[in-house]
């Protein structure tokens, strides 16, 4: 027990980088002024930050690292998603998103499938679409769907893997993609629905980078030999 609290705890030192980026990104920006590079760095800055723990923290182009290798591909799109959003270029930047959420969901695995879970997910997923129908043409209901359905398998997937493998980092996972969950339905209530919130941009990029911690902390234990006791 020990070791595994060291452990977390010499991960989270090394995150120290994500943690000045995002002082400096809700610091210096009060808001996003779109189509300002100065914005666009500091809103990708804390994504950057994560890329490059998970880049040095352990890794290796080999199969025992696939996790890390994917959830970095997987923060690249991320990267790229901010850029398209702060530029206004939404559907870009869904897209980008889209492919995050693929690539995490492959990290988090497919064994065991547990069908039931996924589909008891996609229920509420589904009558959250309900919603948005009046405030969105059809084509952005298409995109909509298709972009809830990418998410909800992505949060199905890691509740499957900390249910199977029962790890603090297992657990993690899952909450960073409920926290992800949690991001996208905040952006829903505020930007399509129009629901007047305090702090809008605060509630929904503190919960958007929590979700991206989360998950990249979550690759922490990739290639680690356990020690002694721990065997």
């Amino acid at each position: 027990m020990y070791h595994n609290l060291r452990f977390i705890a010499i991960e989270f030192v090394k995150l120290v980088p994500f943690y000045i980026s995002l002082v400096l990104y809700f610091t210096l920006v009060r808001q996003d002024h779109v189509w300002e590079l100065w914005t666009t760095a500091l809103r990708c800055l804390p994504i950057v930050a994560l890329m490059f723990y998970v880049s040095i923290k352990a890794f290796a182009i080999k199969t025992h690292y696939r996790r890390s290798q994917l959830i970095l591909i997987g923060l690249m799109f991320s990267c790229a998603a901010d850029v398209m959003y702060n530029l206004m270029l939404l559907t870009l930047g869904m897209t980008c998103l889209g492919a995050t959420h693929i690539c995490y969901m492959c990290a988090f695995g497919w064994h065991p499938l547990k069908i039931v879970l996924g589909i008891c997910l996609y229920i509420p997923a589904i009558g959250s679409i309900f919603f948005m129908v009046g405030h969105l043409s059809t084509m952005q209901l298409i995109g909509l769907s298709i972009y809830y359905t990418l998410i909800t398998i992505m949060f199905w997937r890691s509740l499957v893997l900390a249910l199977h493998v029962k790890s603090f980092l297992t657990f993690l996972a899952a909450v960073g993609a409920a926290l992800f969950i949690a991001s996208e339905a905040l952006t829903a209530v505020i930007y399509i629905l129009k629901v007047r919130l305090p702090s809008p941009r605060l509630q929904v990029m503190i919960t958007y980078y929590a979700a991206q911690f989360a998950i990249a902390l979550s690759t922490a234990d990739e290639g680690r030999l356990p020690t002694e006791s721990e065997q």
